[in-house]
Formats: C-alpha cells, structure tokens, sequence
C-alpha cells in the first residue's frame, strides 16, 4: 500500500523532472514514511524552474513521487486557482491509498470536500492557525476571518481523523482533540543524527566581553518575530552600552528587506547581520557552533526544529512562549510573544550569567537527546502502521458493498 501525504511546503521542479526543496522535505525526509508503505506520493504546490535554486535539496527519488498542485500563494492565489485546484485532487486522490493531511493545511479542505464520508484518514499536526493568523502574524485584511475558518477547519478535521500525530507533546492537544476511538500520539519530524550532538556542554568565560547572538527560521512571515528581536537587541545596546552584542538571522524570505531597512533605521548594520538560506546540516551547525546564544522570538510555534539543533550543540537558548516553546524551555528562559523590552531583559540576565549559561548548554544538550530519530521512530511507525490497517479495513469492507 502507498501512502498520499499532503504539504504545505512549496517546491521547484526542473525539465529534467526533478522535484526539489528548500526547507524541510526534502528526500530523506519522505524516506520515513517507507518503514510501513511501498510508496510515497506527496501532493504539493509546484513551480517549474530551469535550475533548482542554490542549496536546495533533491525531493524525490525511488519510492517517492510528486503529484503537482497549482502554485497559489496567500487568499487571493488560493481563490484564483479554486477550480484548478480541485480538479487536480480529484485526479489524484485514489481510494487504494492511505491518505495524512499535514496540517494545519490550505488544501486540506478541498481535500476533505471529496472524501468517502467514512474514509479514514491521518493527521500529523505540525501548526496552529490560531496563531499562525493572530495579531501580529499577518498583515491582511482577512486575518481574523483566516483565523476563524483554519482555526474551525482543522478542530472539526481532528474530530473525523483515525489517528493523530502531534508535533507537541502537549501544546497543539490542548486546542484541538482527537475523537475519543481515534489513535493519538506525538513525535516531532526533525532529523537529529549522532553528528548533530556536541561532544560536551559548553563551559563560557567569565565575564563575557562580547556576545554572538544567532537566530534560524523562514523570514516568509513574520512569524518568528525577527523584528521583536531586532528591537530588543537595540535596547540592550542603548542600556548596556559596554557589553557588545551581534546578532546573525539565518534565513530568507519576503519580510527580509522590510528587516534589513529596520536594521538601517536602528543604527544596528553593523551588529545584525543577514546571512541568509544557509543548507541544514554541517553549514548551520558551523553557524550555531560559532554563536554564544539562541534567540528565537516567535509568534507561532509548533514544536522549534531550529532550537532543539541549537540545543543539541550546547547553544543555551531563550525564546518566546509560543507553541510547543514552553515544552523545551523552563519559565525563566521565555518572554511573552511580542515583547521586545522583557527580551532585552532577558538577553542581559543570560549573558551577564556565564555559570548560568554553562547550566543551560548541559541541560539543553541532555534535553535534544529526547529528539533523536530512534526515539521518536518507534511512535512514527505506529501511527503509520494504524492508518494502514484502518485503511486496508475500509477498503475491505468498500470491496465486499
């Protein structure tokens, strides 16, 4: 059996029919999925390109295949390409297949507008759209209508599913809950092998002359809150003049522009510095590896891959509330969303603390080894294998009708 998975990722196809990824899905990612299935099939938005973009990584290959969605972007993308887009689901979906909705997922409904009543299904929920659109997240006229409708959507997807994956182990359950003969379960989907680790917890000089601030995510949207950190390493500045502090944001998108002209503004070209799309694996962590701290700001979390790779290197890390935030970090390491001046606060008390942070790096790096592949593998494999056997179950019984 194989199994459909959609995502929200979008990806580059070449003329040669090689599907590529700048985040998250790329090939050894879907190799998961064949512990318990034959095949993969993912259904995504897709753009065609002459050249995969630098560092991006190959997606496909034996066992997974892409099924080309239309490349809508944002309401008005999605409305243009309403019909375009169900047609292409409705040629896709095939009733032999096991089927999970990443979500929370624009194309998840569309999805669900064209299943069998009593057909099972799997979720792996990675987002919450409750504040993925809340104030602050989004600039858009619709924002409060998106955040009802997705918020809405995704509680009554979580009702029918025949098995949950969380990426929390307790932040996304408490907001959207499984039906009650549903399988649940949690796992997150980052890929941590033994390399990933420091070899030991970091020991920081007393005092600290100069601080390296990193921080890691999509400048898409704004929600990993690089402007609340921009301004929050501005008021440290102006309050401690002495201490130096830099900071490195590692990532690109859309907002980055709007960020380095807030970086302009502030005086702060200097000290902040956009390094841009730098590949996963040995190139982040040579940037983490160089860094005295990890700031993540966010407005919207599912469970941070990002900090938990920071984390695995000894980095002491601090961060907003949002999420699944709170299942890494203790009270005394976060700042409610969108408060620059308690994150300035806190960026003082840490790295004016250098015993303090010695404590964090061994805790933090004892915290990721929770994260490793083989620990979360055994629950991946049986979410996988329930929805399997539900599916085989179905269609069965849809045989003998």
């Amino acid at each position: 059996m194989k199994v459909l998975v959609t995502t929200e990722e979008r990806f580059v196809r070449c003329p040669d029919c090689k599907i590529w990824s700048g985040g998250s899905g790329s090939y050894s990612f879907w190799t998961r999925y064949l512990d318990v299935f034959d095949g993969v099939r993912v259904l995504a938005r897709v753009i065609d390109n002459p050249a995969p973009p630098p560092r991006w990584k190959q997606a496909n290959g034996p066992g997974v295949t892409f099924h080309v969605l239309p490349y809508a972007i944002g309401p008005s993308g999605h409305a243009r390409e309403l019909f375009s887009m169900r047609r292409a689901i409705k040629h896709i979906l095939n009733r032999s297949d096991a089927l999970i909705l990443r979500a929370f997922s624009a194309i998840a409904p569309h999805i669900e507008q064209q299943l069998s009543p009593l057909r099972p299904f799997g979720i792996e929920l990675v987002g919450d759209p409750h504040d993925v659109f809340g104030p602050g997240s989004l600039d858009h006229p619709m924002r409060p209508f998106l955040r009802w409708y997705f918020t809405r959507q995704l509680k009554r997807q979580c009702r029918k599913a025949c098995a949950i994956a969380y990426v929390t182990r307790e932040a996304l359950q408490r907001r959207y809950r499984a039906a009650a003969d549903a399988f649940s379960t949690h796992y997150s989907s980052i890929e941590l092998p033994e390399e990933a680790f420091s070899v030991a917890p970091r020991v920081f000089p007393s005092p600290l002359r100069s601080v390296r601030i990193v921080t890691l995510g999509s400048l898409e949207r704004p929600y990993k809150g690089v402007d609340v950190l921009i301004h929050a390493i501005a008021l440290c500045r102006s309050a401690h003049p002495s201490l130096e502090i830099e900071l490195k944001v590692v990532g690109d998108g859309r907002c980055r522009p709007a960020l380095q002209q807030r970086t302009e503004r502030l005086g702060l070209t200097q000290q902040i510095a956009f390094l841009g799309q730098v590949p996963s694996g040995c190139a982040v962590r040579d940037e983490l590896d160089a860094s005295d701290l990890f700031a993540l700001a966010s407005r919207t979390e599912g469970l941070p891959r990002a900090m938990i790779e920071a984390m695995a290197r000894g980095l002491p890390c601090i961060g907003s509330s949002a999420g699944g935030i709170p299942e890494l970090l203790s009270a005394d390491e976060m700042v409610p969303r969108d408060d620059s001046e308690a994150l300035a606060s806190l960026i003082h008390q840490v790295v004016t603390e250098p015993r303090r942070m010695d404590e964090m790096s061994a805790r933090n790096v004892f915290k990721a080894r929770e994260y490793q592949d083989h620990r979360l593998a055994r629950r991946r494999r049986q979410f996988l294998a329930v929805l399997r056997d539900k599916t085989e179950s179905w269609n069965r019984a849809v045989h003998r009708a």
